[in-house]
């Protein structure tokens, strides 16, 4: 029989306030290996906090918290190499040129290939020639991006890792990503961009002030989500006709096009709309936050109070 993996991230009530301001409370989560998991929420929800947590920069009001099957702690240096870290606010030496920086950040970690980091730099169309001072926020996310790739780490934690990238730039961190969970490295990636999970991760936390409402797999959320459909009959419709089926919200008949929400399987829906001459019919997906905040809106809410 083989050994049960441990979870890459496991915490217990892990909960944080500053004086009487809440971080996060009560966070109880299961991050397994080789999985990409999105950390969601608007800002001030309590992310960043979570990653302090996590990192060990911060200590606990209570609960406790497992990275790599080891507590952290100020003191887990090893635990620590293992992890590409990316905050959510840059700190970086400004008077230093680019290269230089990353070369520190590598003698410091050990056993970096000196070839990756210019690999990673040509990816992200890097100049590393510039003092890091110089260069713009976007850039300077390229540099953090690139220091916590570049030791090949067994879990990346990045904290709002695309703000301030250009699209064509999001695309190739969206590419690396996938890479690396190919090769089986864990991805906790926090953002309050649910699209951006929507692509890579699978499954997702969302948290709102301070604690987490809700944790669901992509594949379930793809299954239970919103569907917006139009309709374009031969003849005009019957506003009435879709009324018997469970889940059909917001119904609008203009001339021969009808539009509706489907919340949940869309395939009473087809079988019913199959009876009629149809011209023409697309479906398109809600996003992540639409289907958040209609499937979970009295918990947000409760949240909130």
């Amino acid at each position: 029989m083989s050994k049960q993996k441990r979870p890459a991230i496991k915490t217990q009530g892990l909960t944080k306030f500053y004086g009487k301001t809440r971080g996060i409370e009560d966070l109880s989560l299961t991050v397994e290996q080789g999985e990409t998991f999105g950390f969601l929420g608007p800002n001030g929800a309590g992310k960043s906090t979570t990653i302090n947590l996590l990192m060990g920069f911060r200590k606990p009001t209570d609960g406790k918290a497992l990275v790599l099957g080891k507590p952290v702690g100020p003191d887990a240096i090893e635990t620590r190499r293992r992890i590409g870290f990316m905050p959510g606010e840059l700190s970086l030496y400004g008077q230093m040129k680019a290269h230089a920086l990353l070369d520190y950040f590598a003698r410091l970690r050990g056993n970096v290939e000196d070839g990756y980091i210019h690999e990673l730099a040509e990816r992200f169309d890097l100049d590393l020639s510039k003092k890091v001072k110089d260069l713009s926020k976007g850039n300077k996310q390229k540099v953090a991006l690139v220091s916590a790739w570049m030791h090949k780490p067994d879990l990346l934690i990045l904290d709002e890792p695309t703000s301030g990238l250009d699209p064509i730039v999001q695309e190739e961190f969206r590419d690396l990503v996938s890479e690396a969970k190919r090769r089986g490295v864990t991805v906790f990636l926090s953002s309050h961009v649910l699209s951006e999970a929507e692509h890579l991760c699978d499954r997702v936390g969302v948290v709102k002030e301070g604690r987490l409402i809700a944790v669901e797999r992509i594949a379930t959320l793809h299954e239970r989500g919103i569907r917006h459909v139009e309709v374009q009959f031969a003849t005009k419709p019957w506003p009435d006709m879709l009324k018997r089926i469970d889940g059909i919200h917001d119904v609008r008949v203009e001339g021969r096009t009808m539009r509706f929400t489907v919340h949940g399987s869309i395939d009473k829906v087809i079988k019913l709309l199959a009876r009629h001459r149809i011209i023409n019919l697309s479906s398109d997906p809600a996003s992540l936050e639409e289907f958040f905040f209609d499937e979970y809106e009295e918990t947000v809410k409760e949240a909130g109070t």
